[in-house]
């Protein structure tokens, strides 16, 4: 009998790599299944078809937004099977905020997570006595020349969406994304930090805007609104050391409201070697994993072992600590089938409001059109 074999598909960062083959390696120790693990680009990794890439993966890295459309197409095995139900509440109690329900839809669980992120507030504790608490001390530091904003698609309706629900009235999942006096209000926002930052940032996803924090020279202090990265906050990976803290308050309610993120690993519908897969998904999730070889390999766990772990804080500048406010109280996109697209199109048209300076009352009529859209299909 051949040996089984699983691959895999992940995203090209060492955060999402690196933990993956450090797991792999262990598991094929303990069991002698052998899994390859391959990479996209992160903006593959948020638009590519998922459908694709189940049939010729038996593991599939996915962020929750997917769900609905991997349902719609039976392109991933439910995860929630027969006989584990203890495995699944364990997991299911060691979310860190929305991280494992985010990944269940119509009453089955898609995925398991396996990284959580929200945005959060990127700082640089050289150049800094703390991070900024508020919106207001964001755009002082804007006014000198000291802030990036990632705003390439989709990360500036990922900044969307955290400022209307920081402002206490997050978008909605169905119906109308947002009333228009909030939608023009954070559209506002946006646009008043968008004129006094570099203008590259319009092409800057989360890890270009943390090189260049993180690079040798670097004046810039903040990010305020960026998927964390834990392994910027560990020494020696960049010239500068980039700390995280939870979101600068623009309304009354603290750091409410970032736009969930992170990812959750996946079993291909399609896969010859489904047990084996399903196996290894309970497994690299669970907390012992996650806290230990899945942290130490640069990981970025989901898990609440992880998260509370004082070996996983002290390497890592208290990133866990720092932000868990933020993650507990993270809001969770729309999932339906058809919203990865409306994501990219509403992205899109935030950027073109923004740089061709459109009245704020047209770019959220266009935006609510287009999530309406966004169900017809």
């Amino acid at each position: 009998m051949s040996a089984i074999k699983l691959k895999g598909m992940t995203w090209s960062h060492p955060r999402g790599f690196d933990p993956m083959v450090a797991c792999s390696k262990l598991w094929k120790e303990q069991t002698g299944i052998d899994i390859e693990w391959e990479k996209r680009s992160l903006q593959d990794f948020e638009s590519f078809p998922v459908e694709e890439l189940a049939r010729k993966y038996d593991l599939i890295v996915i962020d929750h937004p997917h769900v609905g459309q991997v349902t719609a197409e039976n392109c991933l095995a439910p995860l929630d099977v027969p006989g584990r139900e203890t495995e699944q509440q364990a997991l299911s109690a060691g979310s860190v905020g929305q991280s494992y329900p985010s990944y269940h839809w119509q009453g089955r669980q898609w995925a398991f997570p396996i990284d959580t992120a929200t945005q959060v507030c990127a700082w640089r504790p050289d150049l800094l006595e703390n991070s900024p608490a508020s919106w207001d001390e964001v755009v002082r530091l804007a006014k000198a020349g000291r802030v990036l904003l990632p705003l390439r698609s989709p990360h500036s309706l990922m900044t969307f969406y955290t400022l209307s629900g920081n402002t206490g009235s997050p978008c909605a999942v169905t119906g109308q994304l947002i009333d228009p006096e909030t939608g023009i209000r954070a559209f506002g926002m946006m646009h008043e930090i968008a004129a006094l930052i570099d203008p590259a940032c319009f092409e800057m996803d989360p890890i270009a805007a943390l090189e260049r924090m993180g690079e040798a020279g670097s004046h810039i202090a903040c990010s305020p609104l960026i998927y964390g990265y834990v392994n910027y906050s560990i020494d020696g990976f960049r010239p500068n050391l980039v700390a995280f803290a939870d979101i600068p308050a623009a309304g009354d309610d603290g750091p409410a409201g970032s736009s969930l993120g992170g990812t959750g690993i996946g079993v291909s519908a399609f896969s010859t070697n489904r047990t084996a897969a399903i196996d290894f998904a309970y497994w690299i999730a669970g907390g012992d994993i996650q806290r230990g070889p899945y942290a130490s390999a640069g990981g970025q766990p989901a898990h609440a072992d992880a998260w509370e772990d004082e070996t996983v804080n002290e390497a890592t500048a208290n990133f866990y600590t720092a932000t868990r406010k933020t993650l507990e109280a993270a809001w969770v996109r729309p999932r339906h089938n058809g919203y990865m697209n409306f994501q990219e199109a509403a992205s899109d048209r935030l950027n073109a409001g923004l740089l061709q300076r459109h009245a704020a009352r047209t770019v959220i009529d266009d935006l609510n059109a287009l999530f309406r859209q966004s169900f017809a299909g």
